[in-house]
């Protein structure tokens, strides 16, 4: 596993299953994983894999049928509040302007309401959004409406964030553009990230390890770690052992989807 000393988020044995049809149709087997102290870690797996249904759990949103979630050594399954989350939309109030969504979020997650105001304008600033901030969601683009939500997520006082494919909804442009930003502002705070990405290049591009799952029910076929120096180059995609860990990826997909439809 990682050579990080200790781990922030760690899940061993985590199955999940749901009922549909009257059959009970299985999502998970016995997943384990970890994500260890200021580590970037992506999980890849074809559509359905369990992927979005393993961060639930994780949040303490649904219950595994087996199986223990713990952070920073604390049992922690079943429970909430223990993470920050940026989903695949922005998810941004539309009532408030962005320095209030930002602030909004911290104060329920029990930080003051004049130190929430003061990082959200801090923070607004520091990543070119401060021309903004007293706008409401609704006037900015896509990409600047996703700045604003990782930044939300960033600034929650929690140990481990869970980003759930951020990207997916952009153009290809914007896109890098935002994996380009999200690297260079992740790489001033090394939170502990769990990353969700159907992209073998954005994992490839933004990741410590990489774990590689299974059609459902899922299960890990390889655990890669990345071996780019950080800070990462942009251009990193560049490099012929890129190039060999993208085709090995692609082969381990084929290879899951392959043996789960049996």
């Amino acid at each position: 596993m990682s050579g990080t000393s200790s781990a922030k988020l760690e899940l061993t044995g985590v199955s999940k299953s749901f009922m549909r049809d009257r059959k009970r149709h299985p999502v998970l087997d016995r997943l384990s994983l970890r994500v260890g102290e200021g580590e970037f870690v992506t999980l890849i797996g074809p559509s359905g894999s369990g992927k979005s249904t393993l961060f639930r759990l994780i949040g303490g949103v649904e219950l595994p049928d087996e199986g223990s979630i713990r952070i920073d050594g604390k049992e922690t399954t079943g429970e909430r509040g223990h993470i920050s989350y940026m989903p695949q939309q922005a998810s941004l109030f539309p009532w408030l302007s962005v320095a209030a969504n930002i602030g909004s979020a911290l104060t329920t997650a029990g930080i003051r309401a004049d130190e929430a105001k003061r990082l959200a304008s801090e923070w607004l600033g520091k990543i070119g959004l401060g021309d903004v901030a007293r706008e409401y969601p609704h006037v900015l683009s896509g990409g600047m409406q996703q700045r604003v939500s990782f930044l939300r997520a960033l600034l929650m006082p929690r140990a481990v964030m869970c980003l759930d494919e951020p990207f997916a909804a952009l153009d290809a442009l914007t896109r890098a553009e935002m994996q380009a930003w999200l690297l260079r502002l992740w790489e001033e705070e090394r939170r502990s990230v769990l990353f969700v990405t159907h992209s073998i290049e954005e994992a490839l591009t933004l990741s410590d390890r990489i774990y590689v799952l299974s059609r459902a029910p899922a299960r890990i076929l390889k655990e890669i770690r990345v071996p780019f120096s950080r800070p990462r180059r942009e251009d990193v995609w560049k490099e012929p052992e890129f190039v060999g860990l993208k085709q090995e990826v692609l082969e381990l997909l084929g290879e899951g989807a392959g043996a789960s439809r049996g």
